[in-house]
């Protein structure tokens, strides 16, 4: 921990970049107390001091990443003729069915009203249950002639191991009384409880595998906005396979329209999973989602940003879709959405929506 100062513009409702030496990162939470999910899976929250630039900052360690999916690189990927060809091709249409279903599954909801009103693990004042059974061992112990001539080690380890069972009690009882309040605060709309709970869950941490960066933001209770950078370029291949008659694996470039297509379904259904996930982890009535990707500027020949897809997902539409059916593309017809598509160019830049 220490005290530094920082630099951050904002840059749409909610939302502070913060620039660093190692790259850019998002900002998340209310005046003074932020949370920063940088791209490396370092995580810090500062307490700032408004009006000085001086803010006081905690560092997390980062988390490792959940099994998932790791794509090929589009660009890189290459085949040696070793005998596994089968295999490789195998894995080839994995990959490109992975890049169309990344939507079909999300994290676990979480039910903050049962959190809420969860029974307490014990009454206070009154034994715990880990007390209870370590004391029931202790009390059960009857020692041999052996351990009555010696020191007693026996029955000095189970009565530690009284005392430790009712720390631990203890500790359960304290943890219970924190995860209650936590829920309560979140049921009542406090940006600074879903500051810790995005913090401790780390949302979309798993799809960091398909090479994206993701900058979370919220303005009020009722919304989550999150903004995802989709690196096309180093996930959608741009080649297929096949096995000739032979068994040799034949790699050719895919056609101009197959790729904008794999590429508007991988957008579009990253875009779907960051909307259930955050439905699932928090009780807001929406979620707006921003996909960019890096485009290069004709009249400065440098790359830039550009907002390719914008959408605005409702809980109530969401929770009527059959996720393992729905054409990922054709499922942002049910929300309000900016896309625009070209077969012959892909995803081209929109605006963002707006006063949601």
């Amino acid at each position: 921990m220490g005290l530094r100062v920082r630099k951050s513009i904002q840059i749409c409702k909610g939302v502070r970049l913060n620039f660093g030496t190692t790259g850019a990162s998002i900002s998340f939470g209310t005046k003074g107390l932020r949370h920063t999910i940088h791209t490396s899976g370092r995580r810090t929250t500062s307490v700032g001091i408004p009006g000085t630039g001086i803010s006081y900052v905690k560092t997390h360690g980062t988390k490792k990443k959940q099994a998932g999916v790791k794509p090929l690189q589009g660009r890189q990927a290459g085949y040696a003729d070793d005998g596994n060809n089968a295999a490789k091709l195998e894995e080839y249409n994995n990959l490109v069915e992975s890049l169309r279903s990344i939507h079909k599954t999300c994290d676990d909801p979480v039910n903050w009203e049962a959190l809420k009103n969860s029974s307490e693990p014990f009454a206070p004042g009154t034994i715990g249950p880990r007390q209870a059974a370590a004391l029931q061992e202790l009390n059960a112990y009857k020692p041999g002639l052996f351990e009555r001539l010696s020191s007693g080690n026996k029955k000095k380890e189970l009565e530690k191991a009284v005392e430790q069972a009712a720390a631990e009690d203890a500790e359960e009882y304290e943890n219970w009384k924190k995860l209650v309040a936590l829920a309560d605060r979140v049921l009542q709309g406090d940006l600074d409880a879903y500051l810790d709970v995005i913090d401790q869950m780390n949302p979309l941490g798993d799809l960091i595998d398909f090479g994206s960066d993701f900058e979370i933001g919220a303005d009020n209770a009722g919304a989550i906005e999150v903004e995802f950078k989709a690196k096309i370029d180093s996930i959608v291949p741009q080649y297929t396979l096949s096995l000739t008659k032979t068994g040799k694996l034949s790699q050719r470039e895919m056609t101009k329209t197959a790729y904008f297509e794999l590429v508007q379904d991988f957008v579009c259904s990253c875009s779907i999973r960051i909307a259930r996930d955050i439905f699932a982890l928090l009780p807001v009535k929406t979620v707006v989602v921003h996909a960019v990707d890096s485009r290069i500027n004709n009249q400065t020949g440098r790359r830039e940003e550009v907002t390719i897809l914008s959408v605005l997902f409702e809980r109530d539409i969401m929770d009527g879709l059959n996720f393992e059916h729905i054409d990922p593309s054709a499922a942002m017809n049910n929300f309000l959405h900016n896309m625009k598509f070209q077969k012959t160019a892909g995803m081209m830049p929109v605006d963002r929506v707006e006063n949601y």
